[in-house]
Formats: C-alpha cells, sequence, structure tokens
C-alpha cells in the first residue's frame, strides 16, 4: 500500500507537487491523467525515496520505502527505460538487480517470459530500441514479486507483441 499525505515538493522556485494526498492499495490499478509538468515523475520519485518531499510524507506498506530490507518485494519501480547499464544484456541487468537483492535465478527467467524479451536476453541492452528498453524496465519493476508496483510512462515506445511473444 502507498499512503502519499499532504505531499510537497519545491525546486527552488518550482512548486512541483502541491498538498497531494492518496492512498493506492495493492491490486487496484490506479493512474495519474494530467498534463506533462503536472508532477506525476517527481511524485514518483518522492515515492521510491529518490528525492526528500518539502513537506508531507510518503509511506510504503506502513514505512519509508528506502530505509526497507527488501526494497524491491516492498515496490516494484519504473522510473527511464534507460536507467540500465549499456553495456550488460538484458539478462545480466536482471541477474544484477536479482543477486543485490535475494531474488532468484528463477524469477529472472520469469519475467524476461512475462515481458516477452526471451528471444534477446543475451543481447546488449544499449542497442535495444525504447520499446525494448521499456520492457527490461518493466522487468525490473516486477522482478521483486511486490504487490504493488509504479510505472512512470511504462507503455511509451512499448510495441504490442504479437501472438508469438515478438514484437
Amino acid at each position: 500500500m502507498i499512503t502519499v499525505e499532504n505531499l510537497s515538493k519545491r525546486y527552488g522556485d518550482k512548486l512541483a507537487v502541491d498538498g497531494l494526498s492518496f492512498v493506492v492499495q495493492p491490486g487496484i490499478v490506479t493512474g495519474f491523467l494530467c498534463p506533462n509538468g503536472a508532477g506525476k515523475s517527481t511524485t514518483t520519485r518522492l515515492i521510491a525515496g529518490l528525492d526528500e518531499p518539502t513537506a508531507g510524507t510518503v509511506t510504503v506498506n506502513g514505512g519509508r520505502y528506502r530505509s526497507s530490507r527488501a526494497p524491491m518485494s516492498e515496490l516494484g519501480v519504473l522510473l527511464g527505460a534507460r536507467t540500465v547499464h549499456t553495456g550488460r544484456s538484458a539478462r545480466n541487468h536482471l541477474l544484477a538487480l536479482a543477486q543485490t537483492n535475494g531474488i532468484s535465478r528463477t524469477r529472472v527467467d520469469e519475467v524476461i517470459d512475462l515481458v516477452g524479451l526471451h528471444a534477446v536476453a543475451a543481447t546488449r541492452a544499449g542497442g535495444f530500441s525504447l520499446g525494448m528498453g521499456q520492457r527490461l524496465g518493466v522487468a525490473s519493476a516486477l522482478l521483486g514479486n511486490s504487490q504493488t508496483v509504479t510505472l512512470d510512462e511504462p507503455a511509451n515506445g512499448l510495441d504490442p507483441l504479437d501472438g508469438r511473444g515478438r514484437s
């Protein structure tokens, strides 16, 4: 569960988020529908503990996400498709995340299949199209098998799969 109470974030003179409050229950699809620059990405960064709020609080399952002993099992996060080591293969990127978070190799293979990356799992992520990078980002967010996942623009550049798991 994500709980946001009276959340605000200011960058100098710019107010990016202003007094936002909401609760997201696990298993309930919740989305922000608002124009560019409205604070969606900033709110996601605040939830993930990548930025500190100017005011207000954010908790994930009752605690601060960045203080969690097993953060990937608490909350899956996708902030950008290009946040990978470009020299690593898709599989090795996911394996590095898994190994640093106590997640099994079996789970890596599961998410590779789930998002349709099986055919390119050994390919360097730096050569991926935007859509394939998005698939890898979604796989990263799903890796911890958490009950709650937050995705920032998950469909950006994403190509649909055909019936055989190919885009």
